[in-house]
């Protein structure tokens, strides 16, 4: 039986894969989010920051597509999901196809923190587990 948490996590995952980044009813109004590594890292706070954030995300690219690949239940409030994210950068042209993962923090049914990893073995480093297993 798949938890609240995880149908939340699911539902945000599937509309960002249909490049859906507009909606955030499902972020707590002082979201953490935290960018971990990649090319701009770095955190904000709450909502005003979170939206812009996605969908400036989402512009910089002239074809983006990121697919969740697998989710784990880490604990009662954080779920991890491995995602597959492809692409070509509108400015530069480039293309990237890349394992990432997103860390999600659920409280109340709403995300109070959300990490995303460019390096998904950073991720699994950071959380503790190990790539074969996932343990």
């Amino acid at each position: 039986m798949s938890s609240a948490n995880l149908d939340l996590v699911r539902s945000i995952s599937a509309m960002w894969e249909r490049g859906d980044y507009s909606s955030t009813e499902w972020a707590d109004p002082e979201i953490e989010f935290v960018v971990a590594d990649g090319p701009e890292p770095g955190s904000s706070i709450g909502l005003p920051s979170l939206s812009p954030g996605l969908e400036d995300f989402q512009s910089a690219w002239q074809e983006y597509h990121s697919e969740a690949l697998e989710y784990r239940e880490l604990d009662c409030e954080r779920l991890l999901v491995l995602t597959y994210a492809s692409g070509r950068g509108k400015a530069s042209g480039l293309q990237i196809g890349q394992m990432r993962a997103n860390v999600f923090h659920v409280r109340g049914g709403k995300v109070i923190r959300l990490v995303a990893y460019w390096d998904r073995e950073r991720a699994l480093a950071d959380l503790g587990l190990t790539p074969d297993t996932g343990t």
